[in-house]
């Protein structure tokens, strides 16, 4: 089949596809006399391999160990678990920071409704914003924190 058979039958698009043979998750496929890409019925298995992969939380490099390893011969579900449960731990934490914060966004909307607008004289700043009710600066609970895993997306 040609790309564009293979994309509507997997629902990714073209460019992408393109993309996953660039970084060798596909296969590169045969081609024509013209040049027109040919592709197998097992790369519409792959692709939507990859596809429900990353529904799961599943990075591209991540992915890509998982297909190397069956390449191999290898059985793949220790490996899949393990990165499952690294994701697991990671949303996780990151649930936990959001209920955190969620609290603190709560808590200033509740005091930004008490507060008087004639008495914010800073030019700079909003009273609302500038400081939570431990006189911690706001903005510092919204820098954006590195990722603790950067396998490529």
């Amino acid at each position: 089949m040609k790309i564009g058979e293979l994309a509507q039958e997997t629902g990714i698009s073209t460019k992408t596809i393109r993309y996953y043979e660039d970084i060798k998750l596909l296969p590169a496929p045969s081609r024509e006399p013209n040049g027109y890409r040919t592709y197998e019925d097992e790369s519409v298995e792959r692709l939507l391999f990859i596809r429900d992969a990353q529904a799961t939380g599943l990075t591209l490099a991540e992915i890509a160990s998982i297909l190397d390893l069956r390449g191999r011969g290898e059985t793949t579900c220790h490996h899949v678990v393990d990165l499952l449960e690294r994701h697991l731990s990671d949303l996780d934490a990151h649930i936990k920071t959001l209920k955190k914060t969620r609290l603190r966004l709560a808590a200033m909307a509740e005091r930004a409704q008490k507060l008087d607008p004639s008495t914010c004289t800073d030019p700079n700043r909003c009273q609302t914003i500038a400081h939570d009710e431990q006189g911690t600066t706001v903005a510092r609970h919204f820098q954006r924190r590195p990722s603790a895993h950067k396998h490529g997306q």
